[in-house]
């Protein structure tokens, strides 16, 4: 994949100087696009600077993007096409130049404070990543999605087989937050999520970027085991509460974009190459992946439409019939988007805010952008 990138308008920065720069990107849709940045700026009481990377998203949410862009003076990378989640992360990535990188994704919903508690983890232990504490769903900030974890890979002994094996774990998943106080408090980890994760920016110095053949899976695993590899530390805050918050949504837009992103293609591609890069034995982890394709879609949206239409029947034949054809038409959506990703052009919009007592445009001047890292799939 190459990159093609617009001459951007920008005008002035402002004087101050964050150490922290949080980078949004999208996770599987867009229309919780408003929700997810207002809570960042409701909810965010120390500097920062913010890029957002829009790739792929209708005109209304482009539209409001740009508009609060010149609002609130952050950076808006634009891709007329979908980008995988790390490819976005590293667009971002490569604009950063603060001492601290914080990714989110376009669902996520963060609680007051977030940011001052992740910040504070990370100067008090000297961490390489730190994670706050991951809801999931309504309401807000209650059930646990992720609270740290452990990865690594491990040899499992079985007579004469010797087999190269992923150990992974959460903790305290699909607990409430509020019902288990006492068993929340900092913790070391070797596991966290990109959902929403604060990285010490020199980390990639030796890291490299995030893996861009991780298009669908894994992208988590790998990162983590490579800061591991590295010797990072790795803490988990649960002082800093976020939530992720899925939802269905039939826009056309929304749907187009959850169907690429944990389409068959890309999560067979990713396990694949996961597998190999990582040198690992095939095993029931691998097998139970496999399985599961097309689950996140299935259950999203398959299900409750076969539950509308066959009420109280039990229709086997139908449900064989919907989930073929849903597949068939998800490989139809991964084809065309491997064909428009060939040559994938980003602009960049970066603006300071509009005073609220001028109606006067500000001026526009030209502005650098540095070349992201975007690798053929």
């Amino acid at each position: 994949m190459t990159a093609t990138l617009l001459k951007p308008t920008t005008v002035r920065h402002v004087t101050s100087q964050p150490a922290i720069t949080i980078v949004v990107v999208p996770q599987e849709r867009f229309s919780y696009t408003q929700q997810s940045l207002e809570s960042i700026y409701r909810h965010t009481h120390c500097p920062f600077n913010l890029i957002y990377v829009d790739a792929g998203s209708p005109r209304r949410i482009q539209k409001y993007l740009t508009r609060e862009a010149t609002k609130r003076g952050f950076t808006l990378l634009r891709s007329e096409q979908f980008l995988a989640p790390n490819q976005a992360r590293n667009l971002g990535l490569s604009q950063v130049s603060t001492e601290y990188v914080v990714f989110v994704d376009n669902d996520i919903h963060v609680a007051p404070g977030w940011l001052d508690q992740l910040w504070r983890c990370a100067k008090e232990t000297n961490a390489a990543v730190v994670s706050p504490l991951t809801c999931v769903g309504q309401p807000l900030h209650d059930r646990i999605q992720s609270a740290g974890g452990e990865v690594r890979i491990f040899m499992d002994v079985k007579g004469k087989q010797i087999r190269r094996c992923l150990y992974e774990k959460r903790f305290l998943v699909n607990r409430s937050a509020a019902g288990i106080k006492d068993q929340l408090y900092r913790r070391g980890c070797e596991f966290a999520t990109l959902d929403c994760l604060l990285v010490k920016r020199d980390i990639f110095d030796r890291l490299g970027p995030l893996d861009e053949k991780l298009l669908g899976a894994q992208e988590d695993a790998d990162f983590c085991l490579g800061v591991n590899r590295l010797g990072g530390q790795m803490f988990c805050e649960p002082t800093a509460l976020v939530t992720h918050v899925p939802q269905t949504s039939y826009r056309w837009s929304d749907m187009a974009y959850f169907m690429l992103r944990w389409s068959d293609t890309w999560e067979v591609e990713s396990l694949m190459y996961f597998q190999q890069k990582w040198d690992l034995d095939m095993d029931q982890y691998f097998l139970d992946r496999y399985r599961q394709l097309g689950h996140r879609r299935h259950n999203r949206f398959i299900y409750p439409l076969l539950d509308q239409v066959m009420g109280e029947l039990n229709l086997p034949w139908l449900e064989k019939l919907a989930i073929g054809l849903e597949r068939w038409f998800n490989q139809v959506i991964a084809d065309r988007h491997a064909r428009l990703s060939d040559n994938i052009t980003i602009k960049k919009i970066s603006q300071t805010p509009v005073a609220k007592t001028t109606k006067q445009r500000p001026q526009r001047q030209a502005a650098s952008l540095s070349q992201p890292r975007l690798m053929l799939h």
